[in-house]
């Protein structure tokens, strides 16, 4: 029996899942396919800044991005019954006393006054020479919360099916027994194996990350950051990552960017620590460092939503809403984000 929806979405990444949001929201039918891999999204810091750390600049619609999802997680918590925002603060540590002033001087600057804290501070228990500087208006993500319990969710009220996408049994309105009106592709990486937007031009970015034990935790509960990210988990242990490498594409840890991350850690951290973890995941970039949004002109109710990058949730979140007023309110895409702007 042919079952009806408005939408499949193909990938339960941090795309997939706010785009589904939009979906309940608007009350529209829907069935998501969701592989048993877990997505980069899955295995992100879930970090949420608005300012790129290493040269102290924001980027296009950091604060919109931020405020639009601070009310869609308020959204998410009326049928999860969670907020998934960690309400944890951003401490950059300063490597030398040229990068606090730096910090000081562009802390006056209209774009990023409202996000570099000029008031520096010394933090207990770990090397922090020059002070660091906290990132206003950062927080973090529970990522394992959100995709358990949103993925509870769509499990619960039928709309996930646990199976890869088979793209041999795609037709222009008919997948096997369903029938639809838009499918949207959310699939990161995987989108390489997809016949229609196989050739967007995403490039993985390698990522790894260590769970680790710490012999002295840390005297507050702040995101650290020096050349990676620490901050505590639930379970008592920390997550401390992540690398990035555009040349190692083998689906294996890399041990030399598992030495990156201890080394990185031991040179603030002073105690003992164990690596009880190590994980990773390709983030899907794009060169312009912009999402890529839109429908083929011969499939014209065939969408992508990819290229997420290191924002996978800022981005996520802010251009879920922008496609789907694209489709449903025929609202145009910004030229910044159209996936008409290639050539492919």
């Amino acid at each position: 029996m042919m079952k009806n929806v408005d939408y499949i979405i193909v990938g339960s990444g941090f795309a997939g899942l706010f785009f589904a949001h939009q979906l309940i929201k608007n009350k529209k039918s829907f069935v998501n396919f969701s592989d048993s891999q877990k997505s980069a999204s899955e295995v992100s810091a879930g970090i949420i800044n608005p300012v790129v750390l290493k040269k102290f600049t924001t980027f296009w619609l950091a604060k919109e991005q931020i405020v639009f999802l601070k009310d869609t997680l308020k959204e998410i918590e009326k049928y999860t019954g969670v907020n998934y925002l960690v309400d944890q603060r951003i401490h950059r540590i300063f490597h030398d006393e040229k990068e606090k002033e730096l910090w000081l001087s562009k802390s006056t600057n209209d774009d990023l006054k409202d996000f570099l804290n000029p008031t520096f501070e010394k933090i207990e228990n770990i090397h922090n020479e020059y002070e660091s500087g906290v990132v206003n208006h950062s927080a973090r993500l529970d990522v394992s919360g959100f995709f358990n319990d949103f993925k509870s969710f769509l499990r619960c009220n039928g709309y996930l099916i646990e199976e890869k996408f088979n793209y041999n049994i795609l037709r222009q309105n008919t997948y096997g027994e369903l029938t639809f009106k838009n499918i949207v592709f959310c699939e990161g990486m995987k989108v390489k194996e997809n016949p229609f937007f196989k050739d967007i031009p995403v490039q993985p970015n390698k990522g790894h990350h260590l769970k680790v034990a710490l012999s002295q935790p840390l005297s507050t509960k702040v995101t650290l950051k020096k050349k990676h990210f620490l901050f505590p988990s639930q379970d008592g242990s920390y997550y401390y990552g992540g690398t990035y490498d555009r040349h190692q594409f083998y689906p294996k840890v890399d041990d030399s960017a598992k030495e990156q991350l201890i080394e990185g850690l031991a040179e603030f951290y002073p105690y003992d620590f164990e690596v009880l973890e190590t994980e990773f995941g390709f983030r899907p970039t794009v060169r312009d460092r912009r999402p890529i949004l839109g429908n083929l002109e011969n499939h014209e109710n065939y969408y992508v939503f990819n290229g997420l990058g290191a924002r996978g949730i800022l981005s996520g979140c802010y251009f879920s809403k922008v496609l789907f007023d694209h489709i449903e309110k025929d609202e145009p895409l910004p030229a910044e984000v159209d996936v008409k702007r290639f050539n492919f």
